[in-house]
């Protein structure tokens, strides 16, 4: 008892519009850090919280306390955890707060414990996170987190997760305004159910989307980042959207589109130098409209949730 180990996990890029839920890809930053302390208590203490001070400090309604309780439940431990969290990545953001904080939080945890855990089941906890903060156990934001590079959801019950082969040319651009979407909301608009004809077209753009993956074929990648489900619902929360999408395909992305559920906008790029092009491109239409905003260009981050 006694002892503290830190871990770090990134921010993530879900959905990559066609994969709805089942798509995440890893950044390289910003981060969100979990200092774990184990303890003799049996329960899960929020100690200190720095970066965001609207947090709630109890376990129940903070994802990483509803996190490792889902372990502590699992592993029979009477061992307990005190948690330090730095919040490096703002809520609401749409590149995966929640999950970063989560996935840190069980790496940490499962290397106090002994690493009694896979990786698998490290989702599976942090999916409990992800349940507190948007009223879904999803996992296209945690499983990257834990994981890195680019990751797809096969199924949910049982969980099955697929590492998808990164180009390596692939760069991804974020745009983060400054402002709060809160995914429970994000998913209330949706609608409950889907044409057949849009469903048939969101399917071939999961299906393009991965085959270009795995090809390399940067055209059909480009040519699959297209959401008929999401988008068009969720594209109205974000003002300014589709001008800032026209900034980036204009200006050579292969695709743009909702990080998640906003309001976060990403595109992906062939090589750096067409990612600075577009990042120059849409940070330009964001001082256009005086909008303060975060951004960051980043190859896939291959490196998941580490100890530090």
């Amino acid at each position: 008892m006694g002892r503290k180990v830190r871990a770090k996990a990134t921010a993530t890029i879900s959905n990559l519009n066609c994969g709805f839920d089942i798509f995440g890809l890893a950044i390289r930053e910003p981060f969100d850090f979990v200092e774990l302390e184990m303890t003799g208590s049996g329960v899960v203490e929020i100690a200190g919280i720095k970066g965001y001070d609207s947090l709630s400090h109890d376990p129940e309604k903070n994802v990483v306390g509803v996190a490792l309780n889902a372990m502590i439940s699992k592993s029979g431990t009477k061992a307990g955890f005190r948690a330090f969290i730095e919040k490096g990545i703002t809520p609401g953001s749409g590149i995966g707060s929640s999950a970063a904080s989560s996935a840190a939080a069980v790496t940490a945890a499962n290397e106090l414990l002994g690493r009694i855990f896979s990786l698998k089941e490290l989702v599976t906890f942090a999916m409990e996170g992800e349940r507190l903060a948007s009223g879904a156990a999803h996992a296209d934001n945690v499983a990257p987190a834990i994981l890195g590079g680019i990751t797809l959801i096969r199924s949910y019950e049982p969980l099955d997760i697929v590492s998808v082969h990164v180009p390596p040319e692939l760069f991804c651009v974020v745009i983060h305004p400054e402002m709060e979407i809160k995914t429970s909301m994000a998913r209330e608009i949706l609608d409950k159910e889907i044409t057949l004809a849009n469903a048939v077209k969101q399917w071939g753009n999961v299906g393009g989307l991965t085959a270009g993956l795995f090809s390399e074929d940067y055209d059909l990648i480009g040519r699959s980042l297209i959401d008929h489900v999401a988008e068009p619902k969720r594209s109205a929360l974000i003002p300014g959207f589709y001008e800032l999408k026209k900034a980036a395909m204009q200006n050579g992305a292969l695709g743009a589109g909702i990080s998640g559920s906003g309001p976060s906008v990403f595109a992906l790029c062939r090589g750096e130098k067409s990612a600075e092009a577009v990042l120059k491109s849409m940070s330009a239409y964001m001082n256009g409209q005086a909008i303060k905003f975060n951004a960051y260009l980043s190859p896939v981050n291959m490196e998941g949730a580490t100890i530090c």
